[in-house]
C-alpha cells in the first residue's frame, strides 16, 4: 500500500509540473484589440492627411528679421520659400544653403517653422571691419577675412586697408613666405582687436609686411602696431598711452610690454 501511495503522489507531481496552459483571449477582448488597432491606424492616417493633404497647415507667410543692409524683400526672393506647400514638408536646410549661396552678406541664418502657417528667416549679416579699394568702389571684408560685398560708397566708421608692401628685403621675403592674402588676414586680425574707441577713429590700416602693420587715426595721429599677435595686450597698451599722452602724434605698441609715444 505504501508503495502504491508513493507512485500516485509521483504521478500527481509530474502532472502538476507539466507545461502551463495558454489562455486565448475571449471574443470580447479580441474585438477590443481589433477596435483599438483600427483606431490607431485611422488616427495615423488622419494626422498624415492634416499635415500633408489639408489646407490647414500650409505656408502662407514668410517673416524676415535681423537685416540691416539687406532688405526683407531681397531675403525672401533669395530664400524662394514654397508658399502654399505643406509646412511640414519645407526643406529648411535647403533654404538656408540657398540664402548663404545667393546673399554673401549673410553670415548665418536660422530657418524656423512657425506653426501653423509661417516660415521665419532670422538673419545675421556680416559686419565689415576693413575696406579694400577696387577702382571707384570698395570691397567689404569681415572679421574672418571674407570679402563679402562690393559697395559704391564706403560705410562710415570702417577703415581702409592699404597693402603697401615695400621693396625692402625683409618685406619682400615676408610677401613670398605668407602671400598677400595672408597679410590681409593679419590686417583684419589687427583691426578686429582694436579697442572700440580707437576703431572708430581709425582711418587707414597699412600693411608693409607680416610684422609691420600701422594705423592712421584722425587728426594726423599714427600707431605702429607691429604684427597681429598679442592684439588684446596691444589694445590695452594703446588705450593707456592715449590717456597718458593725449597730445602725442605717434604711438608704438609693437612691443606691448614697452609701449612708447612721441610728438605733440
Amino acid at each position: 500500500m505504501a508503495g502504491s501511495d508513493t507512485a500516485e503522489r509521483g504521478a500527481r507531481q509530474q502532472e502538476s509540473s507539466g507545461p502551463p496552459l495558454v489562455r486565448r483571449p475571449g471574443p470580447r477582448r479580441l474585438r477590443t484589440i481589433i477596435i483599438l488597432a483600427c483606431a490607431v491606424v485611422l488616427l495615423g492616417a488622419g494626422a498624415v492627411w492634416v499635415l500633408y493633404g489639408s489646407q490647414w497647415l500650409r505656408v502662407r507667410s514668410v517673416a524676415v528679421s535681423g537685416t540691416a543692409v539687406l532688405t526683407p524683400q531681397q531675403v525672401r526672393e533669395a530664400a524662394d520659400v514654397p508658399v502654399g506647400a505643406p509646412l511640414v514638408s519645407v526643406d529648411t536646410d535647403a533654404i538656408e544653403a540657398r540664402l548663404r549661396r545667393e546673399l554673401h552678406r549673410i553670415d548665418s541664418v536660422d530657418v524656423v517653422r512657425s506653426w501653423p502657417h509661417g516660415i521665419d528667416l532670422k538673419v545675421t549679416e556680416r559686419t565689415p571691419v576693413l575696406l579694400v579699394r577696387k577702382g571707384s568702389k570698395f570691397v567689404e571684408v569681415d572679421h574672418e577675412g571674407v570679402r563679402f560685398a562690393t559697395v559704391s560708397q564706403a560705410p562710415g566708421g570702417v577703415p581702409l586697408l592699404e597693402t603697401a608692401v615695400s621693396s625692402s628685403r625683409s618685406a619682400a621675403a615676408s610677401l613670398r613666405r605668407f602671400g598677400e592674402e595672408r597679410l590681409v588676414r593679419e590686417a583684419v586680425a589687427a583691426a578686429g582687436s582694436l579697442p572700440a574707441a580707437v576703431a572708430r577713429e581709425t582711418r587707414l590700416v597699412k600693411v608693409r609686411s607680416y610684422d609691420d602693420i600701422s594705423l592712421e587715426l584722425g587728426h594726423g595721429r599714427t600707431v605702429a602696431w607691429g604684427s597681429a599677435e598679442q592684439g588684446a595686450a596691444k589694445g590695452r597698451a594703446l588705450t593707456a598711452l592715449m590717456k597718458a599722452a593725449p597730445t602725442a602724434r605717434h604711438f608704438d605698441v609693437s612691443a606691448p610690454t614697452a609701449p612708447a609715444s612721441s610728438g605733440s
